[in-house]
């Protein structure tokens, strides 16, 4: 069954690369996550993703975002791989890799059909196409972004970061974010609040080019 933006993302156990994970939902904690999937290990595609994301970690950590990948290849498969992907793209996957050979989470979270089944290491990329998705999931444990990508296309994660950043500026200030918003950039004050609201909340006034679009700079804090 398909996942819906705000629904609680589906908990799980899983074997990892960093060890056995006992509750998604505890390994979350007080952070955000970005659960990202694969269809295969030793793949061109997904060799330049994995990577990209071992060099991106530190954006994402200052974030406070946890990053997990996910695959149904068995954990062996998982570790040879992070050798070519280190010599390839320069950093091995310094964040937990999910092997799901029994294809449960794969299923729960809608990237497999209920009735998927046999040995997932005979399984091609071309199966398994469908397991390319990009969750982003709140503290709350509220999927807050899906992302699904074709084989041939690989990901844009500087947009997931730029998601991000809309995403926790919006959860604490009553703002939403342009057509390619950037931080720092100016927003939009949210139409759930009246102009009285928006008097208090920003004394200073705002560019009004229509009613119902108030910019004003990004709040702070």
């Amino acid at each position: 069954m398909a996942l819906s933006l705000g629904q609680e993302a589906p908990d799980f156990e899983a074997e990892t690369t960093e060890g056995h994970i006992d509750s998604f939902h505890d390994w979350i904690g007080d952070s955000w996550a970005v659960l990202f999937s694969h269809p295969k290990d030793f793949t061109p595609v997904c060799t330049t993703e994995l990577g990209y994301m071992a060099n991106a970690k530190p954006e994402f950590d200052k974030r406070n975002v946890k990053i997990i990948g996910l695959s149904v290849d068995e954990l062996g498969k998982h570790e040879d791989w992070a050798k070519d992907i280190e010599e390839t793209q320069g950093t091995a996957p310094n964040y937990p890799l999910i092997s799901d050979a029994d294809f449960k989470i794969s299923k729960a979270y809608g990237m497999l059909p209920a009735d998927t089944s046999g040995d997932s290491g005979e399984r091609t990329p071309a199966d398994n196409q469908t397991v390319r998705n990009v969750f982003v999931v709140g503290p709350d444990k509220k999927i807050k972004l899906i992302l699904i990508y074709p084989m041939t296309t690989g990901r844009n994660f500087d947009e997931v970061l730029r998601v991000i950043d809309s995403l926790q500026l919006t959860a604490n200030h009553k703002v939403a974010t342009p057509a390619n918003w950037h931080s720092g950039d100016d927003v939009i004050i949210a139409g759930s609040v009246s102009n009285d609201q928006a008097r208090e909340i920003y004394p200073d006034g705002w560019e009004e080019p229509k009613p119902y679009i108030r910019i004003v700079p990004e709040p702070k804090g």
